[in-house]
């Protein structure tokens, strides 16, 4: 009876659309990832497929059973755990790591690898929603002024932590999410105030340091790969070199598909003209098969998704459940942004995945429990307003 009470009270319009969006990935990881299982990775076609099918099988079933049930004030409780242990897993990286695509930013555990810079953008939406939340009901003294950059000295401790990996991508979602969530934050004017000479100095002291030794900065903190990825501008021209092949297939996928697309699995660019192209590049193999007018509904979607996530920030009571949502919502936001800025060659490639659509466990895994963290504030509006209803009802 718990459980049909529960379930009557989520939002079922994102829900629904997240159980939509994750079977759409499954079938693009198993049309984009078919050839390259076979002749890079020497498996089965279905490799891929059967590993994301268990991971997004696996984060549901952990949605449903654990995350939905649990009460978001008992994530204080956990806190500390969470934030050690992130710190703790970014630091075992450093030496420990297994290297991915230039990056040292996993962790071998046999069966699979997890990310944990991944799951760190949740710690850290987690982490801002519970403190602020707490702020505002008991540290407005002057004293405490200082704690309220608590939350944000953290993050930038675990941005540093990921882009020494490097992992720039990540580290870049990880700040964007830090910000855009601090911004949901009700603070005063000498607050913000306070807030902006600080990023503010931040940002002359970064841009002086490169003024005096930038090419050495770079040379010393990026790799080979990613100081290419620099030069990201016109890459058809580039088509015979690393900066431009990538980018300049993915250009011929949306070439190729047209308005309505060679249909599911008749994509040519999978051919191993896009390398991983069930990852980063998932979305030019959709546009090839499926066509731009499906890729526009797809977009649509997204938005559908996010709305209804702010719509759930708005309605929370709690001002902790309101900043996780808003933080969760930009999650989801920037690795749109990020990802579709990257293969349109708006911006350098940085190696973010498509929600929902691109092959990945750490992300996938991460991505359904922010959902099912929404959804479980947005029951607990529900029953908080059915009570004001009842109280209400017995006044008159």
């Amino acid at each position: 009876m718990r459980n049909k009470s529960i379930f009557s009270q989520i939002d079922k319009p994102l829900l629904i659309m997240s159980i939509l969006y994750s079977i759409v990935g499954l079938i693009m990881v198993l049309s984009a990832s078919s050839v390259s299982a076979v002749l890079i990775y020497d498996q089965s076609p279905y490799y891929f497929f059967f590993r994301q099918i268990v991971f997004v099988l696996v984060s549901y079933f952990v949605g449903f059973i654990i995350v939905l049930r649990k009460p978001i004030r008992k994530y204080k409780n956990y806190l500390p755990f969470f934030l050690i242990g992130i710190l703790g897993l970014l630091i075992y990286l450093i030496a420990y790591g297994l290297i991915v695509n230039g990056a040292r930013s996993w962790i071998d555990l046999g069966f699979f690898s997890i990310q944990p810079s991944e799951f760190a953008k949740t710690v850290i939406i987690l982490f801002m929603g519970i403190f602020y939340g707490d702020y505002a009901k008991k540290y407005r003294k002057k004293e405490d002024k200082f704690q309220f950059f608590i939350p944000i000295a953290y993050a930038i401790i675990v941005f540093g932590l990921v882009a020494i990996q490097p992992d720039l991508g990540t580290a870049i979602i990880i700040a964007g999410i830090t910000f855009l969530t601090f911004l949901a934050v009700p603070f005063d004017k000498t607050k913000v105030m306070k807030v902006l000479k600080i990023v503010s100095g931040a940002i002359a002291v970064i841009a002086l340091v490169f003024l005096v030794s930038g090419a050495d900065i770079l040379d010393n903190i990026l790799t080979d790969t990613q100081k290419s990825r620099l030069t990201y501008k016109e890459p058809c021209t580039r088509y015979t070199e690393e900066t431009g092949y990538q980018v300049c297939n993915g250009f011929i996928a949306f070439n190729n598909g047209g308005l309505f697309g060679k249909g599911l699995g008749g994509s040519t660019q999978k051919y191993l003209y896009l390398p991983e192209a069930h990852t980063d590049f998932i979305f030019p193999i959709f546009i090839e098969e499926l066509g731009l007018l499906t890729g526009i509904l797809f977009i649509i979607g997204y938005m559908v998704i996010i709305y209804r996530i702010l719509k759930i920030a708005k309605e929370s009571v709690q001002l902790r459940n309101s900043i996780i949502c808003y933080g969760i919502a930009m999650y989801i936001l920037l690795h749109i942004i990020v990802n579709f800025c990257g293969i349109l060659a708006l911006i350098p490639l940085t190696g973010v995945p498509v929600p929902f659509l691109s092959y990945g466990g750490s992300f996938t895994m991460n991505l359904i429990i922010c959902i099912f963290i929404v959804e479980r504030i947005c029951y607990e509006n529900n029953i908080s307003r059915s009570k004001v209803e009842i109280k209400k009802g017995l006044r008159n």
